[in-house]
C-alpha cells in the first residue's frame, strides 16, 4: 500500500460512503482545518489512490449482470478488457485468476438491453466464451 496515514485512512472511509461530503464536515469529524483536508485529498487525487468521484444512482427499473468470459489463450487478457470497458452499458471490467480470465458489471433497462451487451462482448476478437449471471438483489 502507498504511503498512506491513519486520517488519509479516515478521510478515504468518508469519502467512500458519500462522494460529495464537504472538506468542512470532514475536517470537523477529524478534528483538522477545511485546509489540511482539501491538501490531503489533492496529494491522494495527485498520487492515484483517489481515481476518481463518481455516484451510484438508481433511476428506477434495471437490470445487472455479471459476465463472465473466456479469453482465446492467443490473446492478451488486458486487450480484451479495454475493449470490453469500451462498450455502453459495461459498468467495470475485472480481469480475475480462476475458471474464467474476465468478468464484466453490466447494466440496461432490460434483459434485451444486456442480451445487446453479451454480443457486443461476443464479438470482440479473442473471446473464446462468455456466460452470465442476472443480478436478482443487491446488498451493496
Amino acid at each position: 500500500m502507498k504511503n498512506l496515514d491513519e486520517i488519509d485512512l479516515r478521510i478515504l472511509s468518508i469519502l467512500k460512503e458519500d462522494g460529495r461530503a464537504p472538506f468542512t464536515k470532514i475536517a470537523s469529524e477529524l478534528g483538522l482545518s477545511e485546509a489540511a483536508v482539501r491538501k490531503r485529498v489533492e496529494k491522494l487525487k495527485a498520487e492515484g489512490i483517489i481515481k476518481k468521484f463518481t455516484i451510484d444512482i438508481d433511476i428506477g427499473e434495471s437490470v445487472q449482470a455479471l459476465i463472465m468470459i473466456n479469453v482465446s489463450p492467443s490473446y492478451p487478457n488486458p486487450i480484451v478488457a479495454q475493449a470490453i470497458k469500451k462498450i455502453e452499458g459495461i459498468e467495470k471490467v475485472f480481469e480475475v485468476a480462476g475458471e474464467v480470465d474476465v468478468i464484466a458489471i453490466a447494466s440496461g433497462k432490460s434483459i434485451q438491453e444486456i442480451n445487446r451487451h453479451i454480443d457486443d462482448i461476443r464479438r470482440i476478437e479473442g473471446v473464446a466464451k462468455t456466460s452470465s449471471m442476472i443480478v436478482l438483489r443487491s446488498w451493496v
